[in-house]
């Protein structure tokens, strides 16, 4: 299992149920500006949708393409605060699933941002760490009025049972899915997007070589979760180019290679920004 893949929260047992715990634990974002609690705002929240569009564009480092963030400028964007104050506010259990669902998704990776950008300059998000607990296992944040994790997050995104969750989660790592802000309006066909861009990039997708085809090791590391669609290979079959699901006829998961993984930070200050439309 990789890092990437989302571990599941360590509880301590202590009398107090966890989940008083958290509706008990100070936020440790700025206060929710002028945005009611139990708003419900369009998915993906406006202050978000912003800030991805002034903040991530095409760019490539040391030769891999992928979407970078512009983490330097992320602070002083006023709809950075506006955008995790929506989301604390949010209340998911009154959405609808594919609501919820895009919601969580964007709630991963806006925390994943934040916990980058209040420690930024930081070579990888596997830099960040409280104590024993690494990035994924710290308080992220707030949402949905509750303080939360990454890997909460992710155990929660796992519920949904759909496994092309994990070509939207990113972790500001170069080898992790491109950042992109999801609806619920068009979900299923913008996770299959995802899915199928991520296989199609040979060098954190999927690639086919002279001896079979190396995939991600987001693929290796939570494989349990592609069983419910037939497992890696069928879904690496029909996901990923011709060139590709052709090599992987006649073949097991454990004949599949691992890509390597880049856990340096997708920064916009590394790379050679492609030019945008």
């Amino acid at each position: 299992m990789t890092r990437h893949a989302v571990l599941a929260l360590a509880v301590p047992a202590i009398l107090v149920p966890a989940a008083l715990l958290a509706l008990l634990a100070p936020p440790r974002i700025p206060p929710p500006l002028d945005v009611p609690v139990g708003h419900s705002f369009a998915h993906p929240s406006p202050a978000y949708a912003r800030l991805l569009e002034r903040h991530v564009r095409e760019g490539t480092i040391e030769g891999v393409s992928l979407r970078v963030v512009d983490y330097a400028a992320i602070p002083g964007d006023p709809d950075y605060r506006l955008a995790l104050a929506e989301l604390a506010a949010a209340r998911p259990e009154a959405m609808r699933r594919e609501e919820r669902m895009a919601f969580w998704i964007n709630a991963y990776n806006l925390l994943a941002i934040r916990l980058v950008v209040e420690r930024y300059p930081i070579g990888s998000i596997l830099d960040v760490r409280d104590g024993h607990a690494d990035a994924w296992n710290i308080e992220a944040g707030t949402a949905g009025g509750r303080a939360v994790s990454l890997s909460w997050i992710g155990d929660t995104l796992r519920d949904f049972g759909d496994p092309r969750i994990h070509f939207t989660l990113v972790a500001a790592a170069v080898s992790c899915p491109d950042l992109r802000a999801y609806d619920p309006v068009g979900l299923d066909s913008q996770l299959e997007a995802a899915a199928r861009s991520f296989l199609a990039n040979d060098r954190r997708g999927a690639r086919a070589t002279a001896q079979g085809v190396d995939v991600s090791r987001l693929l290796h590391g939570n494989h349990r979760d592609f069983e419910r669609v037939g497992g890696v290979l069928a879904f690496v079959s029909s996901h990923a180019p011709p060139g590709v699901a052709e090599r992987l006829e006649g073949v097991d998961l454990h004949d599949l290679g691992k890509l390597p993984y880049d856990w340096s930070l997708n920064d916009l200050a590394r790379t050679s920004v492609a030019r945008r439309d």
